[in-house]
């Protein structure tokens, strides 16, 4: 008996849809075919435990498993619920009535348990698009998978939780999982713009960055306050638009940045990857490619503190993506585009000691020594830089005066449709 399940794979930032494709006939041993990697070809151990381990069995005869499009090949250790549930199917263990109205997502533990995945909503935006009815996925991901509209999402726990909803109609409401968001966006952040005591030129030119979504540098000696300012920046940015919030989180969903309690990302992301960083890991790409840095901060504010430390290689690779606002990843068979419509925020010292130019400590550089610092970031990334500040040291009298301190709302409404503006371009 031929039975049909359906998975999905996550390529880039969309989905494609996966069809397991199960028959049993006599003879022995289970074939697996489709080009599965290695985590894909061991599912057939962890999928004959499970199923001992919840009063079901591997059929007694040959298994032949397809899975389509043949010549894509299959990463990771998400297909084993559809892969189970199609030999239940097959095997006539149960009914295979409603396979085709769901797709199937996760991985099974040796007790049938069922572990979170990575990429569930662009899955469930995928699953929606073909036309399926639901789907069924750890509930771990059901609140992400959910953002999706007139999709019906099905958060289960263990192989028993699948088997109910595909074989009863009437239990399913319990499984159900809706968004429960009203599509309003937080807007609470820890930080706030009044935080920061004097340093009044910098806010205004932080304002004006993010009005105009402009990249800045902010040159000055510790203890200044950059990293401060910095990661006050996204505070004052206008709130994201749903779209906005719906792209961002299907980036860190992908890359399995996503926090499991919470479904849509409310606020515009803020990175700051350590000076350590390689150029991959900044830019995006590897073996099996996942976004970068630069695209987890899509929308948002990517911070490099101490912009020289970082690696030459990492920061000239940089360069494209600030101007095209788009990272593309090669490959033999295929090409990705990750988005990367970012404001890049930097800090850096002066010099090496970093008190070159202090009011009142005094550089010890040898003399050339500050240029040769300087020179460590190149001509073309700096001209990328739209803003380039100088940070100056706050007195103690500003520091402990009480006087009220402008607040990220004040500053908040300065930029709002030049950035907005600027996001479409």
């Amino acid at each position: 008996m031929l039975l049909k399940t359906y998975a999905a794979t996550v390529i880039g930032l969309d989905a494609k849809i996966i069809t397991i494709e199960v028959t049993v006939m006599p003879g022995a041993k289970i074939h697996l075919v489709g080009l599965p990697d290695n985590a894909v070809k061991e599912s057939n151990i962890r999928i004959a435990t499970a199923l001992k381990s919840n009063d079901y069995k591997i059929p007694g005869k040959k298994v032949i498993i397809n899975m389509a499009p043949a010549d894509l090949k299959k990463e990771g250790s998400f297909y084993d619920l559809g892969i189970a549930i199609g030999i239940l199917a097959a095997s006539e263990q149960i009914k295979p009535d409603a396979l085709s109205e769901f797709l199937l997502m996760g991985e099974l533990s040796l007790d049938g348990s069922v572990i979170p995945i990575r990429g569930a909503l662009p899955v469930a935006i995928a699953a929606k698009e073909k036309g399926f009815k639901g789907i069924i996925l750890p509930i771990e991901n059901a609140k992400e998978a959910s953002i999706v509209e007139d999709l019906e999402v099905y958060g289960i726990s263990n192989l028993k939780d699948v088997i109910e909803i595909l074989q009863s109609t009437e239990s399913r409401a319990q499984w159900r999982t809706f968004y429960a968001n009203e599509k309003r966006l937080n807007r609470i952040f820890e930080e706030d713009f009044s935080d920061v005591r004097g340093q009044m030129k910098i806010k205004r030119a932080m304002e004006i960055a993010a009005a105009g979504g402009h990249n800045i540098l902010l040159i000055g000696p510790p203890g200044a306050g950059k990293t401060m300012l910095a990661k006050r920046l996204p505070t004052i940015l206008p709130s994201m638009t749903g779209k906005e919030a719906l792209e961002i989180t299907k980036i860190h969903s992908i890359a399995g940045k996503l926090d499991q309690s919470s479904g849509l990302i409310e606020h515009r992301p803020f990175r700051a990857p350590h000076h350590t960083i390689s150029d991959v890991a900044l830019i995006g790409g590897g073996s099996s490619p996942q976004p970068g840095e630069i695209s987890l901060a899509h929308n948002g504010v990517l911070f490099l503190d101490e912009l020289p430390e970082f690696k030459k290689a990492a920061l000239e690779v940089l360069r494209q993506p600030l101007e095209e606002r788009t990272v593309t990843v090669s490959r033999a068979k295929y090409t990705l585009d990750y988005p990367a419509n970012i404001m890049l925020v930097a800090s850096m010292n002066p010099c090496a000691c970093g008190y070159y130019n202090h009011p009142e400590k005094e550089c010890v550089c040898a003399p050339g020594s500050v240029k040769r610092y300087l020179n460590k970031v190149s001509g073309p990334l700096l001209d990328r830089i739209d803003l380039h500040v100088e940070v100056t040291p706050v007195q103690f009298e500003q520091l402990s005066s009480t006087k009220k301190e402008e607040t990220r709302d004040q500053s908040e409404k300065l930029g709002d449709f030049h950035f907005r503006r600027r996001c479409l371009i």
